[in-house]
């Protein structure tokens, strides 16, 4: 299947599937994910006039007030039992601080002359002067948001800066969505960890996804699984994270046609719908995208494996949800930077998908001039990796689908597509 197709299949998957619901997150646990509803003000901003510098809140036009007593931010109660300020009446202010009724505006220190009333009163009250205008440096109760006004929308990814306006507005929770993701690793020739021996090589996808899935806005479920090769243990893996009701699985290493490649076998095992089955791309070409629901549900998406022998498919997908397409699977290639590659065509977009959020950071270029010689393969899209820098996009080299190398030095992919002549390329941004 053509790149380009392949990626809008995902994210059509993505969007028609949506993910197991909304949850309500603590707002430090929210940092990444999407608003399922729109984030509205629990209370105005500010909650009550506010004094905005330090000084002398101010009653009449002056150009002199006496001083009642003082007003502090946090001060429970204290504008109140001032009362309401009378014409030619002041109390010294601290920014924060509430200001009592009947101010016109704040005075500031640096603006003010204070003088005893009368040389020294016994009661100690002073005369301040100034000039002012009216509502200068008090911020009015909702001024800047109003209690029930919508401040972000629904599918808004969450932001530190979002983060705490929602607190500023009341909120101790954000309802948003978060896909779950399961990871399988397979190949009996993976180590989890520590330097592999004789005839083993390091995992090097699993500890990718936990940064690609929260990049787009999703979440691994647990820790990554190892799988040991064949046809069985597949299958139940498969029959298992359906029946959890997991939003995606991933599926690293198994999706190409070796012979100790049994995932294409175990989707037909468990009556799965294949929607991708290649890509014409490289590197990754030996990518895949199915679910595990009903086929109806999706709207026709890829043709539906005939069962094996001895079983049906209609047992296997009796349990999945009639609501949709059920467990999204995304297949990714064994080589770590083809499975890098994959993740960018298939999962990324199929996960934001999902989610609900923006398809692209809009705020990053969505191409760019490619510096140096680039040559198009002549059937398949190339994902060339590239540094940005000076406004154009330089390739980094070392971009053997074994090697992360290249990946790990650049910002993004450019797509090079068969018939390129250049200079322009789109750019395909690696998760951050």
């Amino acid at each position: 299947m053509p790149w380009a197709q392949a990626r809008e299949e995902a994210r059509r998957l993505g969007a028609r599937g949506g993910c197991s619901g909304a949850r309500a997150v603590a707002l430090g646990g929210a940092l990444g994910a999407v608003l399922a509803r729109d984030l509205t003000a629990l209370v105005g901003v500010p909650p009550y006039d506010a004094a905005a510098m330090d000084g002398y809140a101010v009653a009449g036009p002056g150009p002199e007030w006496t001083v009642l007593g003082r007003v502090l931010a946090g001060a429970v109660g204290a504008a109140e039992a001032v009362g309401r300020l009378r014409n030619g009446q002041a109390v010294e202010i601290a920014t924060g601080a509430q200001v009592p009724e009947g101010a016109d505006a704040v005075l500031p220190y640096e603006r003010a002359v204070v003088a005893p009333v009368g040389g020294e009163p016994p009661d100690g009250r002073e005369r301040v002067r100034g000039e002012i205008a009216p509502g200068r440096h008090v911020r009015r109760a909702g001024e800047d948001t109003f209690a029930g006004e919508t401040v972000s929308p629904a599918g808004t990814t969450v932001t530190p800066a979002l983060v705490g306006l929602a607190a500023s507005l009341g909120h101790d929770t954000l309802l948003v969505r978060r896909p779950r993701v399961d990871v399988l690793v397979t190949g009996d020739e993976i180590a989890a960890s520590g330097r592999p021996g004789a005839g083993r090589v390091r995992d090097a996808i699993g500890p990718m996804l936990p940064g690609i899935a929260a990049s787009s806005g999703a979440e691994l479920v647990g820790e990554p699984r190892f799988l040991e090769d064949g046809l069985e243990p597949m299958s139940a893996a498969l029959r298992a994270v359906r029946d959890a009701g997991s939003d995606v699985l991933v599926v690293c290493g198994a999706s190409s046609k070796g012979p100790a490649d049994h995932l294409r076998a175990a989707l037909s095992a468990v009556g799965a719908t294949v929607v991708v089955d290649g890509v014409a791309c490289r590197p990754g070409h030996p990518q895949l995208l199915a679910y595990l629901g009903r086929p109806q549900a999706s709207g026709g998406f890829g043709e539906r494996p005939s069962a094996p022998a001895g079983r049906s498919g209609a047992d296997d997908v009796a349990a999945a949800s009639s609501g949709g397409p059920g467990t999204v699977v995304v297949g990714l290639p064994g080589n770590p930077n083809a499975a890098l590659a994959a993740a960018a065509t298939l999962l990324i977009p199929a996960l934001r998908a999902m989610a609900g959020g923006p398809e692209t950071d809009t705020a990053l270029p969505p191409s760019m001039r490619v510096k140096g010689a680039v040559h198009p393969h002549a059937h398949d899209t190339r994902l060339v990796a590239v540094r940005v820098a000076g406004g154009q996009a330089e390739p980094v080299g070392h971009d053997r689908p074994g090697s992360l190398r290249g990946a790990a030095l650049a910002d993004a992919y450019a797509v090079i597509p068969p018939g390129w002549s250049g200079p322009h390329a789109a750019l395909l941004w690696l998760p951050r």
